[in-house]
């Protein structure tokens, strides 16, 4: 039996979120397997899609500490405990979930990494000059016996900037559970036609050029609004934003649960994706299951992921971002034929397939 050993990087700063929910459901699908066991690295977690899972300190005593007297030592006791698990070198395979190397003085087993992208690498003048997470990821990369990359463009990234063996790199792409119908969660107060913004807001995201694109597109559509969702809350820099172009009515912003995601998606006029680099997208995959239709910069990965599937605008050009979207929002065909497109396309991401592929790469290790 082959049991991998999950640490607890990102169950411990994700309550939601892509990556905890991928390596939960890599999880899930080693207790259906005979021939596997797992190992999670955690004391305490308020992450979603664990949370049956068993933790020291998941009870009411451990609940209310992490809340006052534990608070922000919950990441340091869970490292720790990872670390004495390390050391106890009772599992076959060692799976991080992101990428602090505290684990390298004491892994003796072989490693697994999983590269999300190579945005910080790619587009270094968007970061902060000491963040660590270049450093982090180069080490895990280094260190590692093989490297999943989760897009064939986030394979090429990795081998035009780093020292990798491209023996060493398999491309298994994110999924999709496509058979389970979706949950949906009413959001009360949402306009009645809104375009759809999902994450994180930070420069690459391209945000501020879809908000200078969004003003006009307000000016000519008044009943459209926006709705942004995750990300955290605005920022002081987001709020001036809005405030300068005169947008604080027509835009807002929810924090949600996945089923609340689900519904926004669902009732969207369209969702726009203006990134000007990423790994994969996961966030295609949600709308094309929704029923959304999809808006994308003309990124390489988001070309490989949605195929025909969506609208592409050029990633530096506003003209072009008001213009596709206009296009979209004045023609109800083109949004059905992308609604109909997208619902084909995610056939090509099934979960089951990402986590099979997983399973087999651990093999040829165990």
């Amino acid at each position: 039996m082959i049991k991998v050993f999950f640490d607890h990087q990102k169950f411990t700063t994700q309550k939601y979120g892509g990556i905890s929910r991928y390596f939960a459901s890599i999880i899930q699908e080693i207790k259906n397997e005979p021939d596997f066991d797992y190992q999670l690295g955690l004391l305490y977690s308020d992450n979603h899609y664990i949370k049956d899972e068993y933790q020291a300190f998941n009870n009411a005593v451990g609940r209310k500490l992490s809340k006052t007297i534990l608070g922000k030592r919950i990441y340091n006791l869970n490292e720790a405990y990872c670390t004495r698990l390390l050391r106890k070198n009772d599992f076959d395979i060692f799976h991080p979930t992101y990428y602090d190397p505290y684990f390298i003085k004491d892994l003796k087993k072989p490693m697994v990494t999983t590269i999300h992208d190579m945005t910080y690498e790619r587009l270094p003048e968007y970061f902060w000059a000491n963040d660590p997470l270049t450093y982090q990821k180069r080490i895990n990369i280094e260190k590692a016996d093989r490297i999943i990359a989760i897009s064939e463009t986030t394979k090429n990234d990795l081998l035009e900037l780093s020292n990798v063996s491209e023996d060493k790199i398999s491309v298994i792409y994110h999924g999709i559970d496509i058979d389970t119908p979706l949950v949906f969660q009413n959001i009360k107060s949402l306009p009645d036609q809104y375009i759809l913004f999902v994450g994180d807001r930070s420069g690459y995201k391209n945000f501020y050029l879809f908000i200078e694109a969004f003003k006009e597109i307000n000016f000519r559509f008044p009943e459209i609004k926006l709705v942004l969702s995750g990300g955290g809350t605005l920022g002081i820099a987001d709020q001036e934003l809005l405030i300068r172009n005169k947008l604080t009515n027509s835009v807002s912003h929810v924090q949600v649960t996945d089923e609340e995601l689900n519904f926004l998606y669902q009732n969207a006029v369209l969702f726009v994706y203006p990134s000007l680099y990423e790994g994969f997208g996961l966030p295609i995959l949600e709308a094309f299951k929704a029923r959304c239709p999809v808006l994308l910069s003309d990124i390489d990965c988001f070309k490989e992921v949605a195929g025909d599937a969506a609208v592409f605008f050029s990633k530096h050009s506003k003209e072009d971002l008001i213009h596709q979207i206009t296009s979209v929002l004045m023609h109800s065909n083109i949004r059905k034929e992308l609604i109909s497109k997208g619902a084909e396309r995610i056939k090509l991401f099934p979960l089951a397939d990402c986590i099979q592929h997983t399973l087999n790469l651990y093999k040829t290790l165990a």
